[in-house]
C-alpha cells in the first residue's frame, strides 16, 4: 500500500468532513485548508526522507526541516513513519475527527517490522512540523475595519458573512517560496480594461432570473449552458460534502499519480510540492487581496455610478440618469451553496483581487506540470499531455459538484458530468480562472489579463492570481534540479509582512 496516497485520501476526507460538520475551525475556508494540507504533506515527506536516508533506501532528497529532526532509530519502517507523521498532524489539525484517523491507522496495512522505530520518528516529525507552524494567524476578522470607499471590498448584500482572513496573508511566514510576490493594482475604475471586464461579468455572471434585464448588446454575450457548467464544476466553495478548492486540485493530482503508477518517493515529493505551493498561494493571494482590497462584481456593478454607494456624490451630468454600465439591482449566479437547500448562492467574503481559485489552481497544476515535464515547462504556456496515464491515454475528470448526487441550493440534484482536457493541465488552469467570471463572483483580471479577443494574456504577469500561482510553483520548483531528485523542498526564509 502506498502510504502517501492512502493518507492523502484521509486528509481530503478530513477537509470534506470539516466543511460538512463545520467543526475544527482552524481548518475551514480556503486559506486554513491549504495550510492544513501543506502541514500534513510536509510531515509525510520529511518522515519518508528521514528514514530513507538513514536506512539505505536510495534517495537524493533532502528534508524540509533541515537540522531540526532527530536521526531515525535503526531499522525504522518508512511506512510506519509516514503513517505516524500523517496521524500526528491530522489529529492536531482536526481534533474532532481523531476517531476517523484512529480507524484509518488501524487499516493502513502497517507491519511489525520496524514499526515501533518508524512510529517514534514519524511522531517526532509531526510535532516538529506543528511547532514550526503553530503560531500562524487564523482567519478571524476581529479588529478589521471595512472600507466604504469607491472600488473597495464590501460585504455581499445578498448573503452577508464575516470578512474572511484579513490578517492571515500578511501575518503568515511563507512555507517554501523565496520571494513574497506582489501584483500590480487592479485596473482603474475609469479604464477601458476595467469597463470591458465589468461588461463581461455583467453578462456572463448574471443571476438567471435577471437575464432579461440585460441590454440587447450585453445579451449577445450572455452566459451559455456550458459556461454555467464550468462555473459550478470548479466551485468547491467550502460547501457541505465538498470542501475547498485545494481538495479538488489534490483529487486531480491523485488521478494522475495513480494512473501514471508513481513510486512512493515520487508521491512523497509530488504531493508535498503541490500542497506547499497551495499553502503559499493561500498566504500570498490573501496578502495581496487585503493590500488592494478590491470590490467584487456584486458591489462594483450595483455601485458603478458616481451617485451610488455610501460615498456617492450625486450625479454630476446634469440629469438623474445613471451610467449605462451600472445596474443597481444586479446579482450574480453566485458561488454554489451546494447541498444546502434554501440558501442563497453567494459571493465569497473577501476581496476580489487576485482570485484565490486562480492562484490555487495555477500553483498546484503548474507544479504538477513541472514535476512531470521538467524544467522545459518553466514559463511554458503551451498545452501539455500531463493529464494522461502512463500509456498516453487521456484521463477524465468528475467534479463532486457534478457527480450525480450532490444538489443545488434549491434541492435539485445535478447530473453526473465527465469532462476531458485534451489541452492538459494548462487548459484546466485557464478554465478554472474563467469559471469564477461565469459565476459572477470575480472580474476576469482577478485571474489574468485578457487580450482584445478575450483570451488570457500572461505577458501582463503581475495581473491576477494565475500568474501569481505560476510564479509560486516555479519559484519552489527552481530549487529542485533535474525533475526533483537531486535536491529537496527548501524551507522558506520569507517572514510575515507585518
Amino acid at each position: 500500500m502506498d502510504q502517501i496516497l492512502y493518507w492523502n485520501e484521509v486528509a481530503l476526507e478530513a477537509n470534506r468532513k470539516s466543511h460538512t460538520d463545520q467543526l475544527d475551525k482552524g481548518t475551514l475556508g480556503p486559506t486554513l485548508s491549504s495550510r492544513a494540507l501543506g502541514i500534513v504533506h510536509l510531515a509525510m515527506y520529511d518522515a519518508y526522507v528521514g528514514v530513507a536516508k538513514t536506512q539505505g533506501t536510495p534517495t537524493a532528497l533532502e528534508p524540509y526541516l533541515v537540522g531540526l529532526l532527530p536521526t531515525p532509530p535503526t531499522g525504522a519502517s518508512i511506512d510506519a513513519a509516514i503513517a505516524a507523521a500523517a496521524f500526528g498532524t491530522l489529529s492536531k489539525l482536526y481534533p474532532s475527527q481523531k476517531g476517523l484517523f484512529t480507524e484509518k491507522f488501524r487499516t493502513a496495512g502497517l507491519t511489525e517490522t520496524g514499526y515501533d522505530a518508524g512510529h517514534q520518528f514519524g511522531m517526532q516529525v509531526a510535532q516538529a512540523i506543528w511547532e514550526d507552524r503553530k503560531n500562524d494567524p487564523g482567519d478571524s476578522d476581529e479588529g478589521y475595519v471595512e472600507s466604504i470607499g469607491k472600488g473597495k471590498h464590501h460585504k455581499d448584500p445578498h448573503n452577508v458573512q464575516p470578512i474572511n482572513a484579513p490578517f492571515y496573508g500578511g501575518g503568515s511566514k511563507c512555507f517554501a517560496v523565496g520571494t513574497r510576490f506582489s501584483l500590480d493594482p487592479p485596473y482603474a475604475l475609469s479604464s477601458t480594461k476595467y469597463i470591458n471586464a465589468l461588461k463581461t461579468v455583467r453578462a456572463k455572471g448574471i443571476h438567471p432570473q435577471l437575464m432579461g434585464t440585460l441590454s440587447p448588446t450585453l445579451l449577445t454575450n450572455k452566459r451559455t449552458p456550458d459556461e454555467t457548467l464550468i462555473g459550478i464544476f470548479w466551485g468547491y466553495d467550502g460547501a457541505s460534502g465538498l470542501g475547498t478548492p485545494p481538495r479538488f486540485f489534490n483529487q486531480i493530482v491523485r488521478e494522475i499519480a495513480i494512473k501514471k503508477e508513481n513510486t512512493l518517493e515520487q508521491n512523497a515529493l509530488l504531493f508535498a510540492l503541490v500542497n506547499v505551493a497551495m499553502a503559499d498561494a493561500g498566504i500570498l493571494a490573501w496578502d495581496q487581496k487585503y493590500i488592494h482590497n478590491f470590490w467584487r462584481p456584486v458591489v462594483g456593478i450595483r455601485e458603478h455610478d458616481e451617485s451610488m454607494g455610501i460615498t456617492g456624490v450625486g450625479n454630476t451630468s446634469g440629469t438623474n440618469a445613471i451610467s449605462l454600465d451600472c445596474d443597481p439591482l444586479w446579482l450574480p449566479l453566485g458561488a454554489p451553496a451546494t447541498n444546502k437547500k434554501g440558501s442563497n448562492d453567494f459571493t465569497p467574503p473577501f476581496p476580489a483581487y487576485p482570485s484565490g481559485h486562480a492562484t490555487f489552481g495555477a500553483a498546484a497544476l503548474h507544479m504538477t506540470r513541472l514535476f512531470y515535464k521538467g524544467n522545459s515547462f518553466m514559463g511554458n504556456r503551451a498545452n501539455d499531455d500531463v493529464f494522461k496515464d502512463k500509456n498516453g491515454n487521456q484521463l477524465v475528470l468528475v467534479s463532486d459538484e457534478f457527480n450525480g448526487s450532490n444538489f443545488d441550493s434549491d434541492g435539485t440534484v445535478r447530473p453526473k458530468h465527465t469532462r476531458q482536457f485534451p489541452g492538459g493541465l494548462w487548459q484546466m488552469i485557464i478554465e478554472n480562472g474563467f469559471s469564477r467570471v461565469y459565476l459572477g463572483v470575480h472580474w476576469s483580471f482577478d485571474a489574468f489579463a485578457v487580450d482584445n479577443t478575450g483570451n488570457p494574456d500572461f505577458s501582463e504577469d503581475k495581473i491576477g492570481g494565475a500568474p501569481l500561482g505560476v510564479k509560486i510553483a516555479e519559484d519552489i520548483y527552481s530549487k529542485i534540479i533535474k525533475g526533483g531528485f537531486n535536491s529537496g523542498i527548501l524551507k522558506s526564509t520569507v517572514p510575515p509582512r507585518s
